[in-house]
């Protein structure tokens, strides 16, 4: 495979290994546009934190911004990303299956 292309899937990668860049991700793909003050009273954190976060995920291209009057929305560039939570949730339980089983058999 082209070097180009694992270099642009670890730079989507490091743009979502924050906790709170997850749950911006998370929660934008429970509701489709958020504007900067809406992700401030979701997530319970300062406005320059959630811009910060957001100016990191849009770099990526994992979301996108539009403007409507003074507001800016922001939302899931491709909102198929949810499946790499759910993939990810799967190795969390399977890892989770096999440390109970290692510890029931001791």
């Amino acid at each position: 495979m082209d070097e180009k292309l694992f270099e642009a899937r670890a730079k989507i990668m490091k743009s979502l290994a924050n906790k709170h860049r997850l749950k911006m991700v998370d929660t934008l793909g429970e509701n489709v546009k958020m504007c900067v003050s809406d992700l401030v009273k979701k997530l319970d954190l300062n406005q320059s934190s959630v811009s910060k976060h957001l100016n990191i995920l849009k770099t990526a291209g994992v979301v996108k911004a539009e403007k409507d009057g003074l507001k800016v929305y922001y939302s899931l560039r491709t909102p198929c990303i949810i499946n790499y939570f759910v993939c990810v949730d799967n190795v969390i339980q399977n890892d989770l299956e096999d440390r109970m089983n290692v510890l029931n058999n001791k």
